[in-house]
């Protein structure tokens, strides 16, 4: 379905019946992302999938600005009170995740639990964020030149994601082509607006979040352990759980740990 907030299109779909969880995709991804995990949680839980704005079915506006983080946020907020839930799980990758910790801190009142899967509160120095944001408008300003299929190119070939290289060809094949169907503009519009370097920094507003907070990360991310490790310091409430053998997107590559992980998770919280 489709739902209009503050003059944008959002496409989302709703499965399950229970407590309601709104799962959050990474940047070049979809609501198509969580169809395994969705289908290992429906039976207990109401599953709320979206394309956030810039990506799949929902708007791609061509002001950068209007992709600001804590906008973005505010947006979702009110889409999941205008399905009926104004308190919700909230379930972040990547991105979505650093988007799901924005929402957690501007309205904890709405969000029972914080599950992150290979997230961080941002970068903490302004200088760290000014270097970001230069790299991002850079890589923006590629992708409108060059396309998409030059960019997911590009973006398939970074170390992050080497270990998906292991995973049956098709499967690859299947996440090459729905990132294919992402739209130039939306992609450029969200790492210029929502990137890391244009997010603020939650380093020091974790401290302050009173819901449990679970932290999933694969243990050949390097990088997201060591965020995860000093994110697990400082939280009131963490659980933190590490996906041996797995890299990035812990999801796609183990989606049965995966979610055996929310699940426990969920039940015991």
């Amino acid at each position: 379905m489709e739902i209009k907030i503050h003059n944008s299109r959002y496409y989302c779909r709703v499965d399950g019946s229970g407590d309601p969880i709104l799962l959050l995709h990474g940047f070049t991804g979809d609501h198509t992302t969580w169809t395994e995990t969705v289908k290992q949680l429906q039976s207990d839980f109401c599953c709320v999938t979206v394309d956030i704005l810039g990506h799949g079915k929902s708007s791609c506006p061509a002001d950068s600005a209007r992709y600001n983080i804590e906008q973005v946020a505010l947006d979702l907020k009110e889409l999941m009170s205008q399905l009926g839930y104004p308190r919700f799980h909230l379930l972040g990758y990547s991105m979505g995740g650093r988007l799901a910790l924005t929402m957690a801190v501007r309205f904890p009142e709405a969000v029972k639990s914080l599950m992150l899967e290979s997230s961080s509160p941002g970068l903490k120095t302004e200088e760290e964020r000014a270097a970001r944001r230069e790299a991002d408008i850079r890589l923006a300003d590629a992708i409108e030149k060059e396309g998409i299929e030059a960019f997911v190119n590009h973006w398939e070939s970074i170390p992050l994601f080497a270990s998906q290289k292991k995973l049956p060809l098709e499967y690859q094949q299947a996440v090459r082509r729905q990132r294919l169907q992402n739209r130039t503009a939306g992609l450029a519009g969200s790492l210029k607006g929502m990137g890391t370097g244009a997010q603020p920094s939650w380093w020091e507003e974790m401290s302050t979040l009173k819901m449990p907070v679970l932290l999933v990360t694969g243990t050949l991310d390097q990088k997201f352990t060591n965020i995860a490790r000093e994110m697990f310091e400082r939280l009131p409430f963490p659980v933190w759980k590490q996906a041996v053998g797995k890299g990035h997107a812990i999801h796609v590559e183990d989606n049965e740990e995966f979610g055996t992980i929310i699940r426990e998770f969920l039940f015991y919280t």
